[in-house]
């Protein structure tokens, strides 16, 4: 008995020694079907007054949403980093600043290609200027 319990101790010790803060990269199938509402931009909230900005990733990873005009196309996921090709959107003028703001910025993140990184009930799409963070919304349980 206790030549089993030592290699599987050990099995546990070594599994807990992984490099902190690592995390593995988000694979399409982890976003496809999952839509998510903004919470912050740049670590601070939004406005709840406003309309909630969101994000959902459809089949073959379809990127869809809205700031205050609504946005979408194909998604590729290039290790932590997601780009959207061939992103068409509404251009309607809206009547809350921030969110013609949030327009611009969620476009050149995609186009460009923001950092992706998700937990349990949060996506985070990130580049070296901003940081918008998204809570998991999704509409069937």
């Amino acid at each position: 008995m206790k030549k089993y319990v030592v290699p599987a101790l050990a099995a546990v010790v070594l599994a807990g020694c992984a490099t902190p803060g690592h995390k593995a990269n988000v694979t399409a199938q982890q976003l496809v079907h999952h839509r998510y509402v903004l919470s912050t931009v740049d670590g601070a909230p939004l406005d709840a007054s406003t309309r909630m900005p969101e994000i959902s990733f459809g089949e073959n990873l379809h990127v869809a949403g809205s700031m205050c005009n609504r946005f979408m196309g194909q998604g590729e996921l290039h290790g932590d980093v997601l780009k959207v090709k061939g992103m068409a959107s509404t251009r309607m003028l809206c009547a809350e600043p921030r969110l013609n703001e949030l327009d611009t910025l969620i476009g050149e993140m995609l186009t460009q290609g923001a950092k992706v990184s998700q937990s349990q009930k949060t996506l985070v799409l990130e580049t070296s200027q901003h940081t918008l963070t998204y809570k998991l919304a999704d509409l069937v349980n």
